[in-house]
């Protein structure tokens, strides 16, 4: 080959690998760039075949007719099986996508194989890796699974997790548009207890944190909501009681995070008042995301 032609080849090459590594799976080429890269490619000389020794040919006697390479086929571009027209590579927001979903998946695989906590391992029923929906701007994370939760292997299910859904309903998201997550992703052991739950510890919440942190890294929600002071702790290694930080805006990881009080607290207290504090920081929050507010809404849990 010419070296000109191959400079244009390995330019072309080298392209393909950078538009691959990017995830560019198909690339459109006109019918008239096809002809222009043909055109470009040297053609073989053809060569006098070697004497045959069967039949002659019908030109001179003896002596074989060269033959000619066979025209290699036009390459075309994918077609869709719809109508015939070349597949439309995906938008950058497509492939945005595929990469957070692709890297979730292979976060949660290695979750659910996680042995770092041998007592936890041991006492689990399931890994508790999260759920809802990863492309949502709103994300809740709490401290660790209780029974219910690792019974069923899906974050806030019981009693907590009922009024909780009820509160992502009144903020007029569903369980399904936002996503929910444990600092934990197992249930704190409780041997010699035949029930109830307990408060996972600060070294079991620094060993699994990484996994939360992936998350959020993966999700990049524009509002985080830390439920209870175990969970502000375990994300943001704040002491301070969540009395005092509940209502006020604090920041981990460039992400804006709202503290507030844990479901669970909302059974034990059951008081108009506590609610609507609550309610309070839920409305910061939906303000934070620019979702609108009706007059209902804004009127949740006062005394009339």
């Amino acid at each position: 080959m010419s070296a000109p032609f191959d400079h244009l080849l390995e330019a072309t090459i080298d392209h393909l690998k950078r538009e691959k590594a990017r995830g560019v799976k198909y690339i459109q080429v006109d019918a008239n760039s096809l002809g222009a890269l043909s055109g470009a490619a040297p053609q073989p000389r053809p060569q006098s075949a070697p004497p045959s020794r069967s039949a002659p040919s019908a030109g001179a006697p003896g002596v074989a007719r060269p033959e000619r390479a066979p025209t290699p086929a036009t390459p075309r571009p994918p077609q869709s099986a719809a109508n015939g027209q070349p597949s439309p590579p995906p938008s950058p927001a497509q492939r945005f996508r595929e990469e957070k979903e692709s890297a979730m998946a292979e976060l949660r695989e290695r979750a659910m194989a996680c042995q770092k906590c041998p007592r936890l391992v041991a006492a689990r029923q399931n890994v508790v890796f999260g759920g809802g929906d990863i492309h949502s701007p709103l994300m809740f994370v709490g401290e660790a699974p209780g029974a219910d939760e690792d019974k069923q292997g899906e974050p806030f299910v019981g009693k907590a997790g009922q009024l909780l859904t009820k509160l992502i309903k009144t903020m007029g998201y569903s369980r399904e548009t936002v996503y929910i997550g444990n600092i934990l992703k197992c249930r704190p052991d409780t041997p010699g207890q035949q029930w109830g739950n307990r408060k996972p510890t600060a070294e079991e919440m620094d060993v699994c944190k990484p996994y939360i942190i992936s998350q959020i890294d993966i999700i990049q929600p524009k509002v985080i909501v830390a439920l209870g002071a175990t969970a502000v702790q375990g994300l943001l290694g704040e002491p301070q009681g969540i009395t005092r930080l509940r209502g006020n805006w604090t920041d981990f990881r460039g992400v804006p995070v709202m503290p507030t009080f844990h479901p669970s607290y909302l059974l034990r207290q059951d008081d108009l008042a506590t609610k609507r504090k609550v309610w309070e920081d839920m409305l910061m929050v939906l303000e934070r995301l620019g979702a609108p507010i009706s007059d209902k809404q804004r009127g949740f849990f006062l005394k009339k």
